[in-house]
C-alpha cells in the first residue's frame, strides 16, 4: 500500500519557517492572553475564526482550510503558514488517494462509501474523482448547511447522481442507513469524540459491511504545538491519540489488520483497517 501514495505532493514547511514557529509563533499564539488575540481577530474581520467560533472544527472551517488562498490577508497568513492548516491538507491528499485505491479494489461495483462528519464531501469527492472504478457515497454530518455547498460540489465534480445527503448524527448512523457498506471513512472526526462514542460508531457500522471491507481514519499528534492557541482562541477541544490508541478501539468492533499513513508534518497519520470475520450482524445488499 505504501506505494499507493508514494507519488503524492505534499506541502512542507521551509526550515525558516520550522524556526520561526517554534521560537517565536507558536509561543505567542500559546501565551498572549486569549481575549486579546480573539479581539485581534475580530477587528480582521477573520472568517476562519469566525466559523471556529460559531460552530468549533466544522465543515466552514475545514473548506477555508483546504482552499489555501481564502479573501482575507489574516486568514491567509492562518491557512498558509499555520500547521495545523497545512497538515489536514496533506491528510485530504493522503486520504483521497487510498480511498480512491480501495474504491478499486471492491469486487462488487459499484461501490458504496459511508462517509461520516463527512462536511461538504471534499475528500470523497476527489476519491471518486481519481478512482478508476465506480463509486456510489453516503455522506452523514450533523450540520445540513454543509450539504448546500456539498451539492454544488458534486455538480462540479460531475458526481451529483453518485452521492447522497443524510443530516444527523453519526452516532445514530444505524438509524439512518441499512444497506451494504464497502468502505467507511471516518477522516476529521475522531478527535471530537470520545472512546465510548468511537466504539458505539464503529460496531454499529461494521454491521453493514462484510469482511475485509476497509475502514480509513486518522489520528492527531499534538506535534502541531498549538493546541493552547486553538482552544483558548478558537474553541477547539481536539483529542490527541495515537494510532495504536485508535487501533485499539477499532479493534473492539472487529476490525484489524491495520495500515497506517503519516503526512510530512506528523501531526495526521490516516489509518486503513479491514473487517474481520465473526461479526454477528450480515450486510444487506444495496436497496
Amino acid at each position: 500500500m505504501e506505494s499507493w501514495v508514494a507519488d503524492i505532493e505534499f506541502e512542507r514547511p521551509s526550515g525558516v519557517g520550522r524556526v520561526m514557529k517554534k521560537l517565536l509563533i507558536n509561543p505567542i499564539g500559546n501565551h498572549m492572553p486569549g481575549k486579546l488575540l480573539r479581539g485581534l481577530l475580530r477587528f480582521t474581520r477573520s472568517e476562519l475564526a469566525k466559523s471556529n467560533w460559531i460552530d468549533p472544527g466544522g465543515w466552514r472551517s475545514m473548506v477555508i482550510s483546504y482552499d489555501g488562498s481564502p479573501e482575507r490577508m489574516v486568514d491567509r497568513i492562518l491557512v498558509k503558514s499555520g500547521t495545523i492548516p497545512m497538515a489536514a491538507r496533506n491528510r485530504k491528499k493522503l486520504a483521497a488517494r487510498l480511498i480512491a485505491k480501495l474504491i478499486d479494489q471492491v469486487a462488487q461495483q459499484p461501490a458504496h462509501v459511508l462517509c461520516l462528519g463527512a462536511g461538504p464531501g471534499h475528500i470523497i469527492m476527489e476519491a471518486m474523482a481519481q478512482a478508476g472504478h465506480q463509486a456510489e457515497a453516503t455522506l452523514v454530518d450533523i450540520s445540513e448547511d454543509a450539504f448546500d455547498y456539498g451539492r454544488q460540489l458534486a455538480e462540479r465534480c460531475g458526481l451529483r447522481d453518485r452521492v447522497r445527503f443524510i443530516q444527523g448524527d453519526v452516532r445514530d448512523i444505524k438509524k439512518m442507513l441499512d444497506n451494504r457498506v464497502d468502505i467507511v471513512k471516518m477522516i476529521g472526526i475522531c478527535e471530537y469524540l470520545e472512546d465510548d462514542q468511537i466504539v458505539s460508531i464503529v460496531k454499529a457500522v461494521s454491521g453493514m459491511m462484510p469482511p475485509n471491507a476497509s475502514i480509513v481514519f486518522n489520528s492527531l499528534s499534538n506535534r502541531h504545538g498549538t493546541d493552547a492557541f486553538f482552544r483558548r482562541v478558537f474553541g477547539l477541544h481536539m483529542i490527541h491519540r495515537s494510532v495504536e490508541q485508535l487501533q485499539s478501539l477499532m479493534g473492539q468492533a472487529g476490525f484489524c489488520d491495520f495500515d497506517s499513513f503519516a503526512e510530512p508534518l506528523m501531526v495526521y497519520e490516516v489509518v486503513v483497517g479491514k473487517r474481520g470475520p465473526g461479526r454477528e450482524n450480515s450486510p444487506k445488499g444495496r436497496e
